[in-house]
């Protein structure tokens, strides 16, 4: 799930002619802000390394924090499920497209996450802009946090209901907002990530399901960077902060911590039946392949088996930002956590030293506007069970030489 904070950093160029012109005309003004974006192909993912083109880079960019997006029995069972189920569902999955293997994989997630029900969905996207406006609409209010994903903000924006943006994590401007607008709505849903994509941070969910409660609003959150990965079990933010039984409406996707790809809500059994008939993204789209369900059922086992990655994560994590703050770097976000933004500032700060990282052998995310606002340019590194303590003191001297002073 890559996170993006408007569809546009600034207002179109005005033009009028071919759709190739005017088109060519504002990806002319991308690329003189330096905000134009490439696709650059990479192959065989091997744990933390990934080949591009004859190099190996040590990857420090991607979501794949258990390293299970290239783990052997990941990548059987999925082959096993090709051969038996073929290659795609065939159908949306109220028509024809529903294979036991999605059932088996929906029933195990609940389990494992501790609802009564889950429900799959194609990408952690496709599962934001369906359930929201599923459950609100125009007469009803919204409280987002101001720094949600892009996705969550489209899910907002299509459910037609009023949207009170809230400052970044702070439960007493949220509550203020609950309290100014009083019976306004019929219902009123407090939109929130666990674990801040960007930022690294934690939102303080204790808090917020006290607000949720005494104000009678719900809450509506996006775990995706944090389920796997945080908790004792692995069950995400909820379970970090203990209020697993105060969250009804629990978002995930598969392509982070799991290593395959797809999404799922999690929640009350009333929850999932509800979404199964008016969540218009699950309804009108063809199911997922049933061999990406066989995978992630081998990827979740895997993780409920060997809880040593997410110690790993966390101590991979410790060394980078211990070794960081050495470097007279202060970052925000837990000291394990495994988001590390190192904000640099302009967008030419940014290319320049992913740039000089990519040369040294290492891919690091280069992140600059819409996806985080002017100014707040950044390097954003995620670690990985699959990083080795060599691996991060290579990155932190490549850091040192590399960061702009």
């Amino acid at each position: 799930m890559h996170s993006s904070r408007a569809s546009h950093p600034d207002t179109p160029v005005t033009t009028s002619g071919s759709l190739d012109h005017a088109l060519g005309l504002e990806l002319a003004a991308l690329e003189q802000k330096g905000l134009r974006r490439v696709l650059r192909p990479l192959s065989n993912r091997r744990g933390a390394r990934v080949r591009e083109g004859d190099r190996v880079l040590v990857d420090f960019s991607s979501n794949d924090y258990l390293g299970l997006a290239s783990h052997p029995e990941v990548a059987e069972a999925a082959a096993r499920a090709l051969v038996e189920a073929g290659t795609g569902a065939a159908a949306a999955r109220l028509i024809a497209g529903h294979h036991e293997l999605h059932a088996k994989l929906e029933q195990r997630l609940a389990q494992f996450l501790g609802t009564e029900r889950a429900l799959l969905f194609p990408a952690g996207y496709m599962a934001n802009v369906g359930a929201i406006p599923s459950l609100v609409d125009r007469n009803d209010g919204i409280y987002s946090d101001v720094l949600n994903h892009a996705s969550l903000i489209d899910g907002c924006r299509l459910s037609r209901a009023e949207v009170h943006r809230i400052p970044h994590g702070d439960p007493a401007a949220l509550e203020q907002a609950l309290a100014r607008t009083g019976e306004r709505y019929r219902r009123r849903l407090v939109v929130v990530e666990g674990l801040y994509s960007m930022d690294g941070d934690l939102y303080p969910l204790d808090a917020l399901v006290r607000l949720a409660e005494r104000y009678d609003a719900w809450v509506y959150l996006d775990d995706a960077h944090a389920v796997g990965v945080l908790g004792p079990n692995g069950r995400g933010t909820v379970e970090h902060w203990g209020v697993q039984a105060d969250i009804p409406i629990l978002v995930g996707t598969l392509g982070k911590a799991f290593g395959t790809a797809g999404a799922f809500v999690a929640g009350s059994a009333t929850l999932i039946d509800f979404l199964t008939n008016r969540a218009r993204a699950f309804v009108y789209t063809t199911g997922t392949p049933p061999a990406l369900a066989a995978a992630t059922l081998a990827a979740l086992e895997v993780l409920v088996r060997e809880p040593e990655r997410r110690a790993r994560v966390r101590a991979n994590a410790r060394a980078l930002r211990t070794g960081l703050a050495a470097l007279g770097r202060s970052v925000p976000g837990p000291s394990d956590g495994h988001i590390v933004p190192l904000v640099l500032g302009s967008s030419e700060a940014v290319m320049a030293a992913g740039s000089a990282l990519r040369d040294a052998g290492f891919l690091v995310g280069a992140v600059r506007p819409p996806t985080v606002p002017a100014g707040r340019g950044r390097l954003r590194i995620t670690l990985s069970a699959a990083h080795t303590g060599e691996d991060i003191e290579a990155l932190l001297d490549s850091l040192r030489r590399n960061l702009p002073g």
